[in-house]
């Protein structure tokens, strides 16, 4: 038997830190929403746990796919005996998630190829142990997610809208950490923004001036050559850039195929990716 799902990339409509908490981890608010640009997950049995992939340095052990899997062997009671094949699409370390999503889709995959008979709200405990964004990933589509990440609340769909992603050509070690640590109490807030764009969703309609990021406070002083190509970008387009999540990728919506055409041309000889990707809905959960 074999299976093969989709993993797909995610951008933040919204990023809030409210605070630190007491467990050392910071309390958020973040509207999430998928976008298609997705690695790819070919899954099937095997007489042992094999995790392969088209980029080398994230084959073996050392990485969330193969957590997710013996986790759930665990929770299962089974053996982990499957071998999982990753296509990499996403740009690794971007700010898009594709960590995230990879380990959600295995265990999806992994609970049909196991029959271990789990609903998404039973994996749930298991995502949220993998990482705060990675219970996001089991549903997809657009959600408000709190706490860690890990809370999640479906909102209403956006229309299939095209997104630009430019995602720079750099790795950061240790990113989030990095950046989590130039994150002052004056960056701080409240959720209102989030509140706000939830209430507008909720109402049926999209308001774009409201989109926001807190990490693009100190972003531009982390990545080199960021604020450049932010400006660059933000020259060529209709609607400010944001970063999504904590970078260094950046999205603009909507977006068309003149702003991809033109964007694309121009950062050409810039070390950067331009995707003209669309917001959706996942099918697999």
């Amino acid at each position: 038997m074999a299976v093969r799902v989709q993993a797909y990339a995610k951008i933040n409509l919204t990023l809030e830190i409210l605070g630190r908490r007491s467990d050392g981890h910071h309390e958020v608010k973040t509207i999430l929403q998928t976008v298609d640009l997705a690695d790819r997950l070919d899954v099937e049995s095997a007489p042992r746990l094999r995790v392969d992939c088209d980029d080398p340095s994230l084959s073996g052990d050392a990485n969330l796919v193969w957590q997710a899997a013996t986790m759930l062997a665990k929770r299962a009671e089974i053996e982990p005996k499957a071998h999982i094949f990753m296509r990499k699409r996403i740009p690794v370390g971007s700010g898009l998630g594709g960590g995230s999503s990879d380990a959600a889709a295995a265990l999806v995959a992994l609970n049909q190829l196991w029959d271990t008979g789990l609903s998404v709200e039973e994996l749930y405990p298991l995502a949220a142990e993998l990482g705060s964004d990675v219970p996001f990933f089991l549903r997809g589509g657009t959600a408000l997610a709190e706490g860690r990440g890990e809370r999640v609340s479906p909102l209403p769909a956006l229309a299939e809208m095209p997104v630009l992603l430019v995602c720079p050509d750099q790795t950061l070690e240790h990113k989030t950490r990095k950046l989590y640590s130039q994150i002052t109490a004056a960056h701080y807030s409240d959720g209102g923004v989030t509140r706000r764009l939830v209430q507008t969703m909720m109402g049926g309609h999209f308001e774009v001036s409201i989109l926001q990021n807190v990490f693009e406070n100190v972003a531009f002083q982390v990545f080199p050559g960021l604020s450049e190509l932010y400006q660059r970008v933000a020259s060529l387009v209709a609607t400010r850039p944001h970063l999504s999540g904590a970078g260094p990728a950046l999205f603009c919506l909507p977006s068309g195929e003149d702003e991809y055409q033109q964007v694309a041309k121009s950062l050409r000889y810039c070390n950067a990716n331009v995707y003209l990707v669309q917001a959706i809905i996942p099918r697999f959960a």
